[in-house]
């Protein structure tokens, strides 16, 4: 009865979390398939989870950090960890995952109906896995500093870094750590998918294509940094919001120059 009040908790403590979570698991089932995604979400969270356990103790990859017991008799923790925090790397690393895809495969369609031609040598290589990577660490410049000032807004005060850092109170080597385990999450992945692909007897479902399929895995991407961006604007860190706003306009202007130029750079 207790994990289940704890997983309840869970939910209660972070609704949107499980908003992202919830619109994650259906794009990433219209796209690659309902059990390619549970896999994803599984590998994703591991990966994850080791790093933040790791990091916590000895201060690799992200920089050396400690969650508060704040919340531990309200929500779920995995040892030392919360469970939420690790799992949002899943949806996380995902939707960096099919943005990049975007950007690097040849578009059909008009406008806001973009379809992803995802050919097995672009949606599976390196340039992918790579801009992923640095799709996914971007959002945490924008996530970290106002997650780290929880206490003045609902999530509360949920982890210290050990010295002061350099961007916003962030160690830059905590932006490092996100795009190495974001490569790993995205490599791993990719290459069990790659497998799966080979293997005659797995079967999956849920796939669909259909006008505009390109566009979700970027609407997601652009929602949560839509969402940290108000809580930022909201709490009055006026300076950290227009750093953040600059570099996702940036990113969104990468969006737009592809949907306007959607051949590759091979054609």
């Amino acid at each position: 009865m207790e994990f289940f009040s704890l997983l309840a908790g869970t939910v209660i403590l972070r609704p949107y979390v499980f908003l992202f979570l919830a619109a994650y698991l259906t794009i990433g089932s219209l796209h690659w398939g309902f059990k390619r995604t549970l896999i994803f979400t599984v590998i994703a969270y591991l990966i994850a989870f080791l790093a933040e356990y790791s990091s916590t103790r000895n201060g690799f990859p992200f920089g050396y950090y400690t969650y508060l017991d704040a919340t531990r008799d309200r929500e779920l923790w995995i040892s030392n960890v919360p469970f939420m925090d690790s799992l949002s790397f899943t949806f996380l690393s995902y939707v960096s995952y099919t943005f990049a895809l975007a950007l690097w495969s040849r578009l059909t369609g008009e406008s806001w109906k973009r379809r992803i031609e995802d050919s097995a040598e672009i949606k599976y290589s390196w340039r992918v896995i790579l801009t992923g990577a640095v799709l996914f660490m971007l959002l945490d410049v924008i996530i970290d500093p106002v997650a780290f000032l929880g206490d003045r807004w609902f999530l509360g005060k949920i982890y210290t870094y050990k010295e002061e850092g350099e961007y916003f109170n962030i160690p830059l080597t905590n932006f490092g750590g996100w795009f190495l385990v974001g490569t790993a999450i995205l490599y791993v992945n990719l290459r069990t998918a790659a497998w799966l692909d080979k293997n005659e007897n797995f079967r999956d479902w849920g796939m669909r294509d259909f006008p505009g399929r390109a566009l979700l895995g970027p609407i997601v991407y652009f929602s949560v940094l839509a969402f940290n961006l108000a809580v930022t604007f909201y709490i009055g860190e006026i300076r950290m919001g227009l750093c953040g706003l600059g570099i996702s306009l940036g990113i969104f202007g990468l969006l737009v120059y592809k949907l306007k130029h959607p051949g590759t750079e091979n054609e």
